[in-house]
């Protein structure tokens, strides 16, 4: 299965939790600020991603989501 790894840079605080919890350090924060004047977390190793959707789980702003790629849900059918 084929799986995207999102995070909405304008609607993360920056809180690092999402960075802390992630078992394969795949996220950082970004130096750059997003348009709410916050450092957002960012995916600095997507390829080191397994999709365990722990940073999903630890958003309190619901900045990140992990779905199915359209690819993957064709071939479900």
């Amino acid at each position: 299965m084929s799986y995207r790894h999102e995070i909405d840079a304008d609607r993360c605080k920056g809180c690092g939790l999402c960075v802390k919890f992630c078992p394969k350090n795949v996220l950082e924060i970004s130096d750059k600020v997003n348009s709410k004047g916050y450092f957002p977390a960012y995916q600095a190793r997507p390829e080191d991603c397994i999709f365990c959707a722990i940073c999903c789980t630890m958003c309190p702003d619901v900045a990140i989501t992990i779905s199915e790629t359209a690819e993957a849900a064709e071939s479900k059918e």
